[in-house]
């Protein structure tokens, strides 16, 4: 990873941790999700530099090594749009391919229907287009243990990764995103105790990965990550009859639990996803988890790259 350079970019008042590989004149900007952070690129990065495109990867604000926002519990997504195009805006880009990974798809999908001119094209994994909204994901059809619901409220989580070390934290994160059920915990359990502390790491996440992820953590902390996404997720961005007109791409992996939240499967395969975004293609990987980049990195990468030449200006 020695190749890939890093600097801080004053944004909106805060700084940005970038990373940042290759010199290509089209970009491809990362935007990555949670419990992730820019390294989770690093496959797809490297593959994009070495196809002549200029890859960089940010940490959100409140993410790892980029500064903490005043007052988060006012943040919405639009917060991380205007941190976006602020961005490109510093490093003198004017047009962009986006690639959006868990809740990093949704500022992904606000930035090419709300700024289209900046975009040349978007790719996203695991999520469909989706907009942020009281409906997004529909909580109230899943068992009050959800995940989601549970780091919902305020406390409850910091409270369950509190007995723990930052590290433990992501492991277990990783550990019950990689599989193919949905975290639901018992009413008297909490999301950590769904995790047998003997239980592997998947075989394509490394210790030094888990290192990297937990040493960025160690930096920001999971206040704003609970915030950004799942504190927010049920605020409305005020965006009515929203059309993106750039190509896009959707890698799903089979095996994403995602898929079993209510209606996304059914939403995704019977063609509902295209209503908003016309221009959109839709690759399954059979094997594929909810990380499918960092587990099937060489298919992702041939996906992602296969989609930036044949869109390139």
């Amino acid at each position: 990873m020695e190749e890939i350079k890093h600097i801080h970019v004053e944004v909106r008042g805060l700084k940005l941790h970038v990373a940042e590989i290759g010199t290509g004149p089209n970009v491809v900007l990362f935007l990555h999700g949670f419990p992730e952070i820019w390294y989770t690129w690093r496959h797809q990065m490297l593959a994009a530099a070495n196809e002549g495109y200029r890859a960089i990867a940010i940490d959100f604000r409140g993410y790892g090594e980029s500064e903490q926002p005043p007052n988060p519990e006012n943040a919405t997504y639009l917060d991380l749009v205007d941190d976006i195009i602020s961005l490109l805006d510093s490093l003198g880009i004017s047009k962009v391919f986006l690639v959006g990974k868990d809740f990093g798809a949704l500022p992904t999908f606000l930035v090419a229907v709300l700024h289209p001119e900046r975009v040349l094209g978007i790719v996203t994994l695991g999520i469909p287009f989706l907009l942020p909204g009281p409906n997004t994901v529909q909580s109230h059809l899943l068992p009050e243990g959800f995940y989601i619901s549970r780091w919902k409220v305020p406390g409850r989580a910091e409270a369950d990764f509190g007995r723990l070390d930052i590290k433990t934290v992501i492991r277990n994160i990783y550990i019950l995103f990689s599989k193919s059920e949905i975290p639901i915990a018992a009413p008297d359990q909490e999301i950590m105790d769904l995790v047998d502390p003997s239980a592997p790491l998947p075989p394509w996440f490394s210790e030094e990965d888990l290192s990297a992820y937990a040493s960025l953590y160690e930096k920001s902390g999971f206040s704003y990550p609970l915030q950004v996404p799942y504190r927010i997720s049920g605020k409305d961005c005020g965006v009515t009859d929203p059309k993106i007109v750039a190509p896009a791409l959707l890698i799903v992996g089979e095996m994403d639990y995602f898929l079993k939240f209510p209606g996304m499967d059914d939403y995704i395969k019977s063609g509902q996803a295209k209503h908003c975004v016309p221009d959109l293609d839709i690759t399954f990987l059979k094997e594929g988890s909810h990380f499918v980049h960092e587990q099937l990195p060489k298919q992702v990468n041939e996906l992602i790259i296969s989609f930036l030449n044949k869109h390139s200006a």
